[in-house]
């Protein structure tokens, strides 16, 4: 297999923490530059015709795009630890929370990022209203997860899941946003701060 990459990107980090989390070695790296607009050259959309990353290559050449799709390929061929739940309500309470925080404030820091950063400026036809009307968004978004960290130790309970990876790097992202957390989220600051120190997030 063959794991074309983009670096610190959000979606490229899921996937590489998403393997450190089930202990699976990562397969052989095909760094991509999103900078130097390596994702749209002709031969990565042969690879992947909506030149996004990251891609996954398997061994009989078959091409895996999109985040979610790489991770539960990985959890289908190494089950433990269970990232997507093991048992029907678990799965569908975790799937549930990994679509809120995508759709929601993964989405819209996200874009932020993308119609306000002067580095996507070459990358993006921007629109700096849409990018405003996302940053509004967000603090709805950070309440409800603030709400669900006030009850429990990761999203969805005890154990960490596929929804924290996402969640997690959706606070990361703010960063290089330029979105603040605002200092009340005391929940999201403290398991935020667990997830930082886990050898996966290095990754």
């Amino acid at each position: 297999m063959k794991l074309y990459d983009g670096g610190r990107a959000p979606n490229p980090r899921r996937v590489r923490i998403f393997f450190a989390e089930k202990g699976v070695p990562l397969p052989e790296l095909v760094p991509i530059d999103i900078a130097r607009k390596e994702h749209r050259t002709p031969e990565f959309t042969r690879i992947n015709p909506s030149q996004r990353l990251p891609v996954l290559v398997l061994d009989d050449g078959t091409a895996l795009a999109e985040t979610m799709a790489i991770c539960r390929y990985i959890e289908s061929l190494h089950p433990k630890p269970a990232l997507f739940g093991s048992e029907p309500k678990e799965a569908a309470l975790i799937e549930m929370w990994n679509r809120r925080i995508e759709l929601g404030l993964f989405t819209a820091v996200s874009a932020v990022f993308r119609h306000s950063h002067p580095a996507m400026a070459e990358l993006e036809d921007q629109i700096p209203e849409w990018a405003e009307a996302n940053r509004e968004m967000i603090d709805d978004h950070l309440m409800l997860l603030e709400l669900q960290l006030g009850g429990n130790r990761f999203v969805c309970g005890d154990q960490l899941t596929v929804a924290d990876i996402t969640a997690g790097i959706a606070i990361d992202f703010m960063k290089p946003s330029r979105v603040p957390l605002p200092e009340d989220c005391v929940n999201i600051r403290r398991w935020h701060g667990e997830l930082s120190a886990r050898p996966s997030w290095k990754a």
